[in-house]
């Protein structure tokens, strides 16, 4: 799927596959039914790495990149992250507010063009019982991002036993390939 094919998307569904030495990420269409339909982006993310960095593909053969996200330091939790597209041209960028909250998390999203958007756990009891056992990184979590009470855009972890997120776009003018990257780092880099 093209990127202008892509942007009239506002839903799709990430899925993690996990492996020995990597985290495997497959973003879908959906179907009428709510099932994965064709597969829009594909992305790899190598654990421990000191720099993160993750390329999107447009499938799992890994012929046409689509995008990609890079850290700006080493590790540096409060660092921004940049997301461009296949040529390197900046899409946007996204990063962690250590600062807004120690028991919500929250995140910060902004594409030229538009306001800030700012993506924190719909419910204080889940991020609580996350933040405070291990044991629990499995619990489904919500993130809305939004400008004041107008959603833009959310990621829900759904139950199972796999990593699973439906994720709804409501403002159109968001690119598609940020929406991904942020979803895909709220499953590598929430727990960091």
């Amino acid at each position: 799927m093209d990127a202008a094919a892509l942007q009239t998307q506002s839903k799709l569904i990430l899925r993690q596959k996990i492996t020995p030495m990597v985290n495997r990420y497959v973003v879908s269409t959906t179907s009428p039914d709510g099932s994965e339909d064709t597969v829009v982006a594909f992305a790899e993310q190598k654990r421990l790495a000191l720099k993160e960095q993750v390329t999107f593909y447009t499938d799992e053969s890994r012929a046409e990149a689509l995008a990609a996200f890079k850290a700006r330091k080493v590790i540096d939790l409060a660092s921004g992250y940049d997301v461009v597209d296949a040529s390197g041209t900046s899409i946007g960028m996204f990063r962690k507010d250590f600062g807004k909250s120690l028991l919500r998390s929250t995140w910060h999203v902004q594409q030229p063009g538009l306001p800030t958007y700012t993506g924190t756990e719909r419910r204080l009891s889940v991020a609580l019982l996350r933040r405070f056992s291990d044991s629990l990184e499995w619990l489904p979590y919500h993130f809305d991002f939004s400008v004041g009470a107008s959603i833009a855009f959310s990621v829900d972890r759904k139950w199972g036993l796999r990593d699973r997120y439906a994720i709804e776009i409501n403002d159109p003018r968001l690119d598609r390939r940020l929406v991904i990257a942020m979803a895909v780092a709220l499953d590598a880099l929430q727990s960091r």
